[in-house]
């Protein structure tokens, strides 16, 4: 007979998932109820209302969606865009390459603004393509940049196109928690994250948040939205409204929502800005110790997202065995590089309850043993 799953112990100090905190755990490990049940669905609305303070926005339509993010990507597009619209997608990374691809299967015109890898979000390039393409109907971007550390100006970017009249689209997986995100002082359309970064929930939920202008957009289409599954028209009678009045969609994910919650609860115990705080300062210790071993950033230090930091593997060092070592010696999970930057970067994430002074030094020790054995690249 097969024994049970054991999991080994890790130090998660890669692009995700973060290590989550006992109290999460714990919250998951409750009995499961019903998903219609009263309780859950008095539950259900202080998640929302957690959302709402971790995001920033007011707006109604705040929910999350039972998936992970690369999901919630999915919806808000499909759900604004239809055959023949056109959105201007700004790329930087792997992730505006994933939007970019979801509006072509949209059966929309999708307009990319590239931007070299590890650098912010060009604003000029994306001003002079909004300009040239006055029947945009959305600009989608990424606001922290998980396959670099690059973090751009979606403040900007969101007052061009709120300019221009189109539509916003922020990811803001790596983000929400991490560094400031105020979805209603940007005005975003539509925005997304995933519970597995700074908030330290396990993954498989991903925050969402809908503007009503967007909501506005979504009922005055003229073709079925192309999913089932995440068409707002379907899932808004299941989030919206309290008791009986709620309509059945999905068996909601009940364990993973009550993880979520608890995660959602201990961001505001602490408060928004202590955490952003607390991420920095742990950004900053990390910095000091990375340079001392001579290893330098991907991104210009004033782009850097300090939850996500991407540096070049030094010549000649073989990054798959560092990483490996790190793992099976030191317990501690770095991430590759990937894209272009496969095999030529390290990304270590200090995201949420892994942003602790103590896990940086942890992981510096290591990295100064392991990289002091000189492991080379194979000829």
């Amino acid at each position: 007979m097969t024994d049970i799953f054991k999991a080994p112990e890790r130090l998660l100090m890669g692009p995700g998932p973060s290590n989550t905190s006992a109290a999460v755990l714990a919250a998951t490990a409750q009995p499961t109820i019903g998903h219609l049940d009263p309780d859950f669905q008095r539950m259900m609305e202080e998640v929302k209302d957690l959302m709402r303070y971790a995001m920033q926005t007011e707006n109604p339509v705040t929910f999350p969606i039972s998936a992970p993010a690369s999901l919630a990507m999915e919806a808000g597009l499909v759900n604004l865009l239809e055959p023949g619209d056109t959105a201007i997608i700004a790329q930087n990374g792997v992730f505006g390459g994933r939007m970019a691809d979801i509006v072509e299967r949209c059966g929309a015109k999708c307009v990319l603004v590239e931007t070299d890898w590890g650098k912010p979000i060009d604003l000029d390039k994306v001003a002079e393509t909004i300009k040239a393409h006055p029947e945009a109907k959305l600009l989608g971007f990424v606001h922290a940049e998980t396959s670099t550390g690059a973090e751009s100006d979606a403040a900007a970017l969101c007052q061009m196109a709120q300019e221009a009249g189109i539509l916003t689209l922020m990811d803001t997986v790596t983000g929400l928690g991490g560094v400031p995100v105020r979805v209603d002082d940007w005005g975003v359309d539509i925005t997304y994250s995933g519970t597995q970064k700074c908030l330290s929930v396990p993954p498989g939920l991903a925050p969402f948040s809908v503007s009503q202008r967007a909501i506005e957009a979504v009922q005055a289409r003229t073709t079925k939205v192309q999913s089932w599954f995440t068409d707002l028209n379907l899932v808004l009678g299941y989030w919206s409204g309290g008791g009986g009045a709620r309509s059945y969609h999905h068996t909601a994910p009940v364990n993973a929502l009550y993880g979520m919650h608890e995660g959602l609860r201990l961001l505001k115990e602490e408060g928004l800005e202590a955490a952003w705080e607390r991420h920095a300062r742990c950004h900053r210790r990390l910095a000091v110790g990375l340079q001392g071993l001579g290893l330098e950033f991907v991104v210009d230090a004033p782009h850097r997202l300090p939850q996500l930091n991407s540096v070049w593997v030094p010549e000649g060092v073989d990054d798959a065995t560092v990483r490996g070592t790190l793992l099976n010696e030191h317990g501690i999970e770095v991430g590759a590089g990937l894209g272009p930057f496969a095999g030529q970067v390290w990304r270590i994430g200090l995201m949420g309850d892994t942003a602790r002074e103590d896990n940086v030094d942890r992981l510096l020790s290591a990295l100064s043993v392991v990289l002091g054995r000189g492991l080379k690249a194979a000829e």
